[in-house]
């Protein structure tokens, strides 16, 4: 991944997330989504369906190339969050789950890929901080969103 054009927005306390809640904290850096990444996650699924993972056969179906696995482009969204926004004093986030998720176009191989996200709901669980962002990964060039997801995650201090 390239470096972060744009630096994750710094927030220092649960008031100043919730004060957030609505705004959007920008977009991240652009990722290209090459076959490797795209075969890479087929090994690690056992989701080897032609249309991912054979470049010839794919080339005559109906995106007229590869395409990423949706899952894979959902997998992507924690490793752009983190360009998006930061948390001083978190000693650890974990991943507690997705509300919502749509892949409204396909991802061909070769896409360049990158992400905005909407700050929806800041609550105190689990013994830490929940937040819920409307994570929206959109292709360079793309007319639709390729994924749109509502993404739970859960910081401790």
């Amino acid at each position: 991944m390239s470096s972060t054009s744009q630096q994750p927005r710094v927030f220092s306390s649960p008031d100043e997330l919730r004060a957030a809640v609505g705004e959007q904290l920008g977009r991240t850096d652009w990722l290209e989504i090459d076959q490797k990444r795209i075969d890479g996650f087929a090994e690690a699924t056992g989701d080897h369906q032609w249309i991912h993972v054979d470049p010839e056969r794919a080339a005559q179906g109906p995106f007229g190339s590869t395409i990423a696995h949706g899952f894979l482009t959902l997998s992507l969204i924690p490793s752009l969050t983190p360009q998006l926004l930061h948390i001083e004093g978190v000693r650890m986030g974990v991943n507690y789950g997705v509300n919502k998720v749509r892949f409204p176009a396909p991802v061909p191989v070769g896409s360049r890929l990158r992400a905005t996200a909407e700050l929806l709901e800041v609550t105190e669980a689990g013994g830490g901080i929940q937040l819920v962002m409307k994570v929206t990964v959109e292709r360079e060039g793309g007319e639709k969103p390729v994924c749109v997801a509502e993404t739970v995650a859960r910081f401790y201090v």
